[in-house]
């Protein structure tokens, strides 16, 4: 885990990682940022997340919904492990769609230019990381989210990074909807 975290740290993305998710085939780790004041106000209203993609398919349907929550979080980027910059196109896949992806390579892997060239090609970033120590940007992802728009898929992701977000980090929730002094407590992290 430390070596996300330096990894996050060399792409300077802040926020809270979350590990161990497999989506698709491809296991990655999110790092993502809770909105507070939309957590707080679907606290508020009853809104938990969401993570029954089936429920969530049933929110693109008018007749269904006609009122969906805000997502709760924003996903800053997403870290995928890989042994060889070559895996790197695979590894990211469709992730690229839904957030910057970056590969977090070993930090003894070789300088190859024709496998950054692909990387860069596809906007996706890498950083070497030893397990212990410090990590290096080599190059910087790309956010191609515009060109892909929103889908359902994105949709059930970040209900599925709110949830895990307040299962493994609590301690940001904890003043949710909580009256203090007559006002409605809030923070910023």
């Amino acid at each position: 885990m430390q070596q996300l975290e330096h990894a996050a740290r060399a792409l300077g993305w802040n926020g809270h990682l979350v590990s161990d998710l497999e989506v698709l085939g491809s296991r990655f780790t999110a790092v993502t940022r809770l909105l507070f004041d939309v957590h707080q106000w679907r606290t508020a209203h009853g809104w938990p997340p969401e993570s029954d993609p089936a429920r969530i398919r049933s929110w693109a349907e008018e007749d269904t919904h006609d009122r969906v929550p805000v997502p709760a979080v924003e996903l800053v980027g997403l870290l995928v492990r890989v042994s060889k910059a070559r895996k790197a196109p695979r590894a990211c896949g469709t992730l690229i769609t839904v957030a910057p992806c970056a590969a977090v390579l070993p930090g003894n892997h070789p300088y190859r230019p024709w496998a950054l060239t692909e990387l860069d090609y596809y906007g996706i970033g890498a950083v070497t990381a030893h397990r212990g120590g410090p990590a290096e940007l080599v190059l910087a992802p790309e956010d191609r989210r515009t060109e892909f728009g929103t889908s359902l898929f994105e949709r059930w992701l970040w209900e599925l990074l709110y949830e895990r977000l307040l299962r493994h980090h609590p301690e940001n929730t904890g003043n949710a909807g909580v009256v203090v002094d007559g006002n409605t407590a809030a923070r910023s992290d």
